[in-house]
Formats: C-alpha cells, structure tokens, sequence
C-alpha cells in the first residue's frame, strides 16, 4: 500500500467527510455533520487558508491530512500547521503516515512553504515516535496554545 498523496477536490468530499468522521469518533471529537461539513467542504473549494490531501487511491482513501497556511516572521514566510492526520486503522503500522509525512513537505517546500508545524498529543508515544522519526522536533520552551473564539 502506498502514501500517494492526491490534493482533494470537492469531487471527494463525501469520500473525505467519512474518513474525517472516523478520526473524530476515534479523538473523541464532538461535531455535528453539518459543522464537519462546513470546516471541510471549502478546503475543497481551493479557498487559500488550507488543503486536503487524500492518502492512497482517491477512489477508496485510506487516509487523509489537512494542512492549514499561515505566516510566520520568525520562519521567514509562509508556514502550515497540519491540523489533521488519520490513517484508517486497519493499515496503520505499514509506514503509511511515514510516507505521508516524508512526501508532504516536498510538495509544500515547492510552493513557498518555510515551515510545518502541528499539535501531538504528549502522552500519544506512538504519534510522537512518527512525528520525531519524520523530522518533526518540540521547541523548547514553547508550548502550542489555543483559545476558541466561538
């Protein structure tokens, strides 16, 4: 099984709000279907702030990350955060994410991108081993904050 990555379309919104839908039930995160469909859909649209890649055959995806764009002064440009990462459970432990994670920054490097940043769960080692072994480092003496404005 390979980690091909395909940037989604609003072609495959159905296929990706039901991957997304998983991952949620999986983290415990409590959304309606229309609330996931509204955070998801203009992804989709090719509105600036963000993409989706669907991993694996875009007909029947095994997974899928979504990466959100900001800018940073410090990196000197633009930079993303990865919001989500999901790979079904059923292929997980095959280096899946791995590839993922290895193919993803040469695609965004060659847009512009200067940095990726994301979020892990500090008591996930499993996520924190790929994380680490993709590259990824924690800052030290930063920690990733976050305040609901709705």
């Amino acid at each position: 099984m390979s980690a091909v990555l395909t940037l989604a379309g609003p072609d495959h919104l159905d296929r990706l709000l039901t991957l997304v839908s998983a991952f949620h039930h999986e983290a415990n995160i409590t959304l309606t279907d229309k609330a996931r469909r509204d955070g998801v859909a203009p992804l989709l649209d090719g509105i600036p702030h963000g993409c989706a890649y669907l991993i694996g055959p875009p007909r029947a995806p095994i997974g899928y990350v979504v990466i959100t764009f900001g800018w940073s002064v410090e990196f000197g440009g633009l930079d993303a955060i990865i919001d989500e990462l999901y790979i079904r459970p059923g292929v997980r432990g095959r280096g899946i994410a791995s590839e993922a994670l290895t193919a993803l920054p040469r695609a965004l490097k060659e847009g512009g991108l200067r940095a990726i940043h994301l979020e892990v769960d500090s008591n996930n080692a499993a996520a924190l081993k790929l994380y680490k072994r993709a590259g990824f480092a924690p800052r030290e003496g930063y920690m990733f904050m976050s305040k609901r404005l709705v």
